[in-house]
């Protein structure tokens, strides 16, 4: 989309109409199932915009806008671009660790019970280890979390040095000359982004679009995040209230792109950009309420996983209207009611990011320091 948009509006090029995403079906034997919208571009066009979409109902509307911009919404152009700080007042996110490790710092259930039963001192170094995907079907997995202080006493269970050794041998004959360094300190993951005092509350880099909400959850501080997952650390409550939202959702379903049908998350694209109202310690109040509802909602559930709880068709309905109230504390905070559909939450959002963008440092753009 930075690359796309910007090269063709250049040339003086414009949307004239467009046909928003819709799932087109053929008759083949091995339908692909594609998504596609359909995109009307010349050079300053005099006639009015056109702007068609499936309604709720399935039915087709078209509107007459003045501007339609590169997302397909109602508006002056806009790219949206990646970002290093948050352009609202959420909280810092960053990546989850990455091992590196070929597999060795990692463990299974099965593995984690047999190196505690054969050394019963290793389960000090052991934690839980959760990716996004871990996290929503309720898998569980380990590592190793082995301090500086400790490599020599971990070095000394037999089971745990055979692993270090082969973390060793694997990043010293890695084909990344970044990676090969690391050989020299292979009890620990080679990139630590960060680790929760408290709490961490995780966002999944990857997740089905056959959801209403994004799978938002919290951690408590004895799970180290993998870097298939991103993560606010020790973050005020609210910040799930944000992230659970349905208007956080159409964002970054439009600005983020996909992978295959997924959405796929971007903490500088998706989170650092998503425009965010000035919060009064009043909304702050409110929304870590509806925050901790959902929790609530979710855990008088257990042990149904996240899968089982945000599937599209089995929602409870607990769990719904505790989001539904989330939705309506926020949304009234952007326009004091709630937003009839996703059009207007678009609209709405992108008119709200192209003020505050404007008022961001040029030196916030990713790549370069941020302010």
């Amino acid at each position: 989309m930075p690359l796309l948009w910007p090269l063709i509006m250049s040339r003086g090029q414009e949307i004239y109409f467009a046909h928003t995403s819709f799932k087109w079906n053929n008759l083949a034997s091995k339908n692909a199932g594609v998504t596609v919208i359909v995109v009307g571009v010349e050079k300053s066009p005099a006639r009015q915009r056109q702007l068609f979409s499936e309604g709720e109902n399935g039915l087709l509307s078209v509107r007459n806008v003045q501007y339609i911009n590169s997302y397909l919404v109602a508006g002056s152009n806009v790219v949206v671009e990646p970002i290093r700080k948050a352009i609202g007042e959420q909280a810092d996110m960053v990546k989850g660790n990455q091992p590196s490790d070929g597999g060795h710092l990692c463990l299974s259930r099965q593995e984690r019970d047999a190196l505690v039963k054969a050394s019963p001192g290793s389960e000090h170094f052991i934690k839980k280890y959760l990716g996004a995907a871990d996290y929503i079907r309720g898998n569980d997995r380990y590592c190793l979390w082995i301090e500086d202080k400790d490599a020599r006493e971990a070095n000394s269970i037999a089971e745990i040095c055979e692993r270090l050794k082969l973390v060793a041998e694997m990043r010293l004959n890695a084909v990344a000359p970044t990676t090969r360094p690391a050989a020299k300190w292979p009890h620990k993951f080679i990139q630590i982004q960060g680790i929760a005092k408290e709490y961490s509350i995780l966002f999944p880099r990857i997740c089905s679009e056959r959801r209403e909400y994004l799978p938002v959850g919290v951690l408590d501080s004895g799970c180290i995040l993998s870097d298939q997952a991103f993560a606010l650390y020790d973050a005020p409550i609210w910040n799930l209230a944000l992230g659970s939202s349905r208007l956080h959702l159409v964002w970054i379903a439009t600005v983020c792109g996909k992978l295959k049908t997924d959405f796929r998350y971007s903490n500088t694209l998706g989170w650092n950009t998503f425009p965010v109202p000035k919060l009064t310690q009043q909304n702050k109040v409110d929304l870590t309420r509806c925050a901790e509802n959902i929790l609530m909602a979710r855990e008088a559930h257990f042990p149904a996983t996240i899968a089982d709880l945000y599937d599209l068709e089995n929602m409870p309905n607990d769990l719904r209207r505790a989001h539904d109230e989330n939705d309506e504390a926020l949304e009234r905070i952007y326009i004091g009611r709630r937003f009839r559909n996703d059009t207007e939450r678009l609209e709405k959002l992108f008119e709200l990011y192209t003020k505050m963008a404007a008022a961001q440092p040029t030196t916030n753009k990713k790549g370069r320091t941020a302010a």
